[in-house]
C-alpha cells in the first residue's frame, strides 16, 4: 500500500494538463477584461458626448421674448427639453433631460454587449453619462 501511494506521489502524468487549463482560462479573462473594459470605455466617451451634444443642442432654445426685453440669456424651458430630446433620439441614444430657466441637463443611459466576458456570463456593462450646458450671448455679448 504504501509503495503504490509513494509511486502515485511521484507520477507526475497529468499536472501539466492541469497547469495548463489554469493558465489558458486565466489568460482568456485578462483578454475579456482588456477587450471589454475598452470597449466599455468607449461606449461611456460616447455617451458623454451624446448627452453633451443634447444639452447644447437644448441651450440653443433661448426665450427670445425675454432676451429682446432684457438681454438676459434664458431658456425656453419646454423647446430645450424637445431640442435636447431631439437630438438625442437622431443619434439614438436614450436618457433625460430637465431644463430650466439656466441649465439643460441630460442623462444618457447605454448598455454595451461583452465579446468575451460573455462566456463566463456578463453579457452587458451598463454605462451612463450626464452633461449639461448653459445659455451664452457669445463671444462678443459676453457669457449670459
Amino acid at each position: 500500500m504504501v509503495g503504490r501511494w509513494n509511486a502515485f506521489a511521484r507520477d507526475e502524468r497529468g499536472r501539466v494538463t492541469a497547469f495548463v487549463v489554469v493558465i489558458t482560462t486565466a489568460c482568456l479573462l485578462f483578454a475579456g477584461l482588456v477587450l471589454d473594459g475598452g470597449l466599455a470605455l468607449a461606449a461611456k466617451t460616447k455617451a458623454i458626448g451624446q448627452a453633451q451634444e443634447a444639452a447644447r443642442a437644448g441651450a440653443q432654445a433661448l426665450d427670445l421674448a425675454t432676451y429682446r426685453a432684457s438681454g438676459d440669456a434664458r431658456l425656453d424651458p419646454s423647446a430645450a427639453e424637445t431640442a435636447a430630446r431631439r437630438y438625442l433620439a437622431v443619434v439614438g441614444a436614450t436618457g433625460t433631460v430637465t431644463a430650466d430657466a439656466t441649465t439643460v441637463r441630460v442623462h444618457v443611459d447605454a448598455q454595451q454587449r461583452t465579446q468575451i466576458l460573455g462566456l463566463i456570463g456578463l453579457g452587458e456593462i451598463a454605462v451612463s453619462a450626464e452633461g449639461q450646458a448653459h445659455p451664452d450671448r457669445g463671444a462678443l455679448g459676453g457669457a449670459g
